[in-house]
């Protein structure tokens, strides 16, 4: 074995793993070395900024729980989450796209009764989103799993509010045999991303906008259908073209229309204080069908 310089440190790492049996752990290994070392011979960091990154990805899985992941936020905020989800999500043009799951998605929520209310006397602006969930055909898709999580009206998420011993602004609904759906909530405003933890010491760093546009987030599943986890983001918010997680797409901007008090809900309710009514239809793909532009 030839001895280590800094010219030739590279190619002997990357021949060391090669003998990896494993064929796609190899290509994954070789490719992280081939791009780490690329990454650290541009910008020669000192030792003391080495250690400085090592510390910070420490202090980042320390952070982290079952409510909160800072090393997901990180990938969001490097745009490396949008684009692990681009490449495993080409579905048709007909299909709902797909985004970011987000740190703050928690497992096992209640289940709600098509049209309960999900907030249940969170602060906010009540809204009554609704659709239906229908194949690219345009057939009617019954009985679909919607998860749905966001902030309450103050933009907290649960994880936010360690202060409440309950669930907090998420829920677990169906679809009817028609494929329509009716969610009862409040409406979402922008907030910025957490920028208590080590994500956020990186963004007091910046002149980066770390504010997300109001959205509500969705994980849909159906038996025989690609699973969509996407948001409906609220049309005109201030930050739909700045989003810190680059996760708005056109078609899952919705208009929130705001009734006055006195209005029929969708649920034939008449409420007595002003509510936002949001209408979308979901369009899912079947396992057996390909993309197409």
């Amino acid at each position: 074995m030839p001895f280590v310089t800094e010219q030739n440190l590279t190619d002997i790492v990357l021949e060391r793993w090669s003998h990896v049996p494993d064929p796609r752990l190899r290509q994954i290994m070789q490719a992280l070395v081939k791009h780490m070392h690329a990454f650290v011979r541009e910008i020669e960091p000192t030792e003391a900024e080495w250690f400085t990154a090592i510390d910070w990805l420490t202090r980042t899985g320390q952070i982290s729980t079952d409510k909160r992941q800072e090393f997901i936020l990180a990938s969001d905020t490097l745009g490396v989450s949008m684009l692990v989800d681009a490449i495993n999500h080409r579905f048709s043009s007909k299909a709902t796209p797909t985004t970011v799951t987000g740190p703050f998605h928690i497992h096992d929520s209640p289940e709600f009764a098509d049209g309960a209310d999900m907030a249940q006397g969170a602060p906010g602006i009540p809204c009554f989103v609704h659709g239906k969930v229908s194949d690219i055909d345009g057939r009617p898709v019954g009985n679909v799993m919607l998860d749905v999580w966001q902030t309450d009206g103050e933009g907290l998420y649960e994880a936010q509010r360690p202060e409440l011993p309950d669930v907090w602004m998420r829920g677990i609904y169906h679809s009817k045999p028609d494929g329509s759906y009716l969610i009862r909530t409040v409406a979402p405003i922008a907030y910025t991303i957490p920028l208590d933890g080590t994500v956020g010491e990186l963004f007091h760093r910046t002149d980066i906008s770390p504010y997300r546009p109001a959205h509500i987030h969705f994980m849909i599943k159906a038996p025989g259908f690609h699973a969509v986890t996407t948001h409906l983001f609220q049309k005109g918010d201030d930050y739909i073209e700045t989003d810190v997680v680059y996760g708005v797409k056109e078609p899952l901007i919705v208009a929130f229309e705001k009734k006055p008090a006195g209005s029929k809900a969708p649920n034939g309710e008449v409420i007595n204080e002003p509510f936002y009514d949001v209408r979308y239809d979901f369009t899912l793909q079947r396992l057996a069908q390909a993309a197409a532009a």
